[in-house]
């Protein structure tokens, strides 16, 4: 059953994923999380379903998962700096490709707070898997399917993101399902390394 992670301090952090497959023996250590589904309207929804329904508001959300880049190192853990959403393109009607009409908010979303024990990368949100060569058409460091939704939804509600995305793909182009999920177990383990320390982090006086 999903649930809050309190810390020593009192601190609320609301723990997210995408789904259970991601979700592995070491997180289950540490966490119960909310699964929002994949894809940036069920990531939309969900989230924002859940942080209607919380009894008290979190102090920070954090969003769990794995991400394709073909820069970055494979099986390896990155805190987003930013996120944009790829999808989103009017430029044939004037608008700066990545932001979204009619609405006061940039192209690019910051993310945080940051932690200096963690590589900083940038990161790109849509509905596609993105393979091989698309890659280079694109200026984030890697790539998701539910970030730039769920800061969405927590901007709705005052509440800081902290994205946590290990590189499960990318340098080779996936062509089947086991291409994803190979190292999903290594990255379970190193996620929650980084939580830890996150938490340790928050937690400190």
């Amino acid at each position: 059953m999903a649930e809050i992670k309190k810390l020593k301090n009192g601190m609320k952090i609301l723990p997210l994923m995408a789904t259970t497959i991601e979700y592995g023996e070491h997180l289950n250590q540490q966490i119960a999380p909310y699964i929002i589904g994949v894809g940036p309207v069920e990531a939309a929804m969900n989230s924002m379903q859940i942080l209607n329904q919380l009894p008290e508001k979190p102090d920070y959300a954090v969003l769990l998962g794995s991400s394709g880049s073909s820069r970055l190192a494979q099986g390896e853990i990155y805190q987003a700096s930013s996120v944009s959403y790829r999808d989103m393109d009017a430029s044939a009607i004037g608008f700066e490709k990545g932001r979204t009409p009619f609405l006061d908010l940039p192209a690019t979303l910051p993310l945080g707070p940051m932690f200096d024990f963690l590589p900083a990368a940038t990161l790109s949100t849509g509905g596609k898997v993105i393979v091989g060569p698309e890659f280079d058409q694109l200026a984030e460091d890697m790539v998701d399917m539910e970030s730039f939704a769920v800061k969405r939804a927590c901007q709705s509600h005052n509440v800081p993101l902290i994205v946590l995305r290990g590189i499960s793909d990318g340098k080779k182009e996936l062509q089947k399902f086991d291409d994803w999920t190979e190292l999903l177990p290594m990255l379970d383990q190193k996620l929650a390394e980084a939580l830890a320390n996150i938490c340790n982090e928050l937690s400190q006086p």
